[in-house]
């Protein structure tokens, strides 16, 4: 038995002298490691806690819309602005508050709520329908070049055939014809051949002055090249005696 203590107490005495040396570096990590936990779930209760109350605003926003409630719809927005930019809400609601704005006349407030999701929003596609619906603006109030300059601005591919038919619709108005039939013509070819809007966009294409003379012109010059690669592969002389013929006396 003697024996036996002896070696509990040398175990005892080496499992003293490990704690010793790591015991501090162990009860560091631990607390370190429930503090990264605490934290983690700490972000996500504030994160899921701002969505909500996000929410919340996004909806009287978009009740205040529904119901024309500009004053409740102002309120909603400042709030939901000032507090929670950060949000996948804040700029959809902008969307929303713009549009009120501008089918209630205000072009200016709505431009402003657009430019507001162009500075702020963190998805490529918001910003390129704030852009959009921004330059349709432009062009309402005869701002062409900065319509143009406001389309000019990086967009997803997706964006693509809309953006070159709102540039052929400000190129239009802005008397600059032919550009704006290259442009019309892009977002024919930039479009889903199944869309309905390529009908659309045909039809502003073909309503274009000079539309019918610049087809004409395109059918002459195209059967013009087809009557040259034609010419050019002929022989030269067709009356031409054939490679070893005998030659006349």
């Amino acid at each position: 038995m003697a024996s036996y203590d002896l070696e509990e107490q040398d175990q005892l005495e080496e499992l003293k002298a490990w704690w010793a040396r790591w015991g501090g570096v162990i009860a560091t990590a631990l607390v370190i490691g429930a503090l990264v936990v605490i934290g983690i779930q700490g972000w996500r209760w504030w994160t899921n806690k701002r969505a909500a109350d996000a929410s919340v605003l996004y909806s009287a926003v978009s009740e205040a819309a529904r119901t024309s409630n500009g004053a409740k719809a102002r309120d909603a927005i400042a709030e939901l602005t000032d507090r929670f930019s950060g949000t996948g809400y804040a700029p959809r609601a902008e969307l929303l508050y713009a549009k009120m704005l501008y089918d209630a006349g205000d072009r200016k407030g709505a431009s402003a709520q657009l430019a507001w999701v162009i500075d702020h929003a963190t998805e490529d596609e918001l910003k390129a329908i704030a852009r959009y619906r921004l330059a349709a603006i432009q062009i309402d109030d005869r701002q062409y070049d900065a319509a143009l300059a406001t389309l000019d601005a990086k967009h997803p591919a997706a964006f693509e055939g809309m953006y070159a038919d709102l540039r052929g619709d400000a190129l239009a108005a802005a008397g600059r014809r032919a550009d704006a039939r290259s442009a019309y013509e892009t977002a024919l070819a930039k479009m889903d051949p199944k869309s309905q809007y390529r009908a659309y966009v045909q039809v502003k294409l073909d309503s274009l002055p000079g539309a019918a003379a610049a087809d004409a012109r395109s059918e002459a010059q195209a059967a013009g090249n087809a009557a040259a690669a034609k010419a050019a592969s002929a022989p030269a002389n067709p009356q031409a005696a054939p490679s070893g013929a005998p030659a006349k006396p």
